[in-house]
């Protein structure tokens, strides 16, 4: 969505969906624009952002996962809950995150078999998933690579 863009300075983060947007402001806010920013968190202390086909999800200073935009596409019942997350990624239907400890949780629709050969054990430092199919890959901290989905 280009026409609704705001026009103010501070973002240090952007992430793009299929008909809207997300940006990680310097004061750790986040701001939407587009479609599926309805239902936005709101507050301060936010340090990642990702967007989705039609969903979005990020990360606060303490850890915690907030999603939102459309259910089935990885806003949904069994995102991950607690603390500890530091990374994350969103594929078309789904989300992906990495804990602080390296595991790996994967949420959203699972009938594009998002999750096949996803990994299990620890050791990841960044994941990332492409936004029009049910690819995702995670790196892992020796360097290798490991796809799924």
């Amino acid at each position: 969505q280009r026409d609704d863009a705001p026009t103010c300075a501070g973002f240090v983060a952007i992430a793009c969906g299929s008909c809207h947007n997300v940006g990680l402001r310097n004061d750790r806010t986040v701001l939407t624009w587009g479609h599926q920013g309805d239902d936005a968190p709101t507050g301060t202390g936010f340090v990642a952002i990702a967007c989705g086909s039609h969903h979005s999800v990020a990360i606060r200073d303490d850890g915690t996962v907030h999603t939102w935009g459309r259910r089935l596409n990885g806003r949904s019942d069994d995102a991950p809950t607690g603390t500890g997350f530091d990374a994350i990624a969103c594929g078309y239907h789904h989300s992906v995150a990495i804990r602080d400890d390296g595991t790996v949780v994967a949420w959203g629709d699972r009938s594009y078999y998002q999750y096949v050969g996803a990994p299990t054990d620890a050791g990841f430092v960044a994941i990332a998933c492409c936004t029009h199919s049910a690819y995702s890959v995670g790196l892992r901290n020796d360097g290798t690579l490991l796809p799924f989905g």
